[in-house]
């Protein structure tokens, strides 16, 4: 990823609430194992999105 400028980073959706998020420096080398946008949507992974 070096040399890519900012708006050209990859992104993909949320596994939890479907949001798009942008690749990050922590997850260089597990980018294709990353399914969700923070931890918030990790632990809410097995429950309806938007219970509060």
């Amino acid at each position: 990823m070096k040399g890519v400028k900012k708006q050209h980073l990859p992104e993909k959706p949320c596994a939890t609430c479907g949001r798009p998020f942008t690749w990050r420096k922590k997850w260089e080398r597990v980018w294709d194992e990353v399914k969700f946008c923070s931890d918030r949507c990790r632990s809410m992974k097995g429950k309806k999105p938007g219970g509060g």
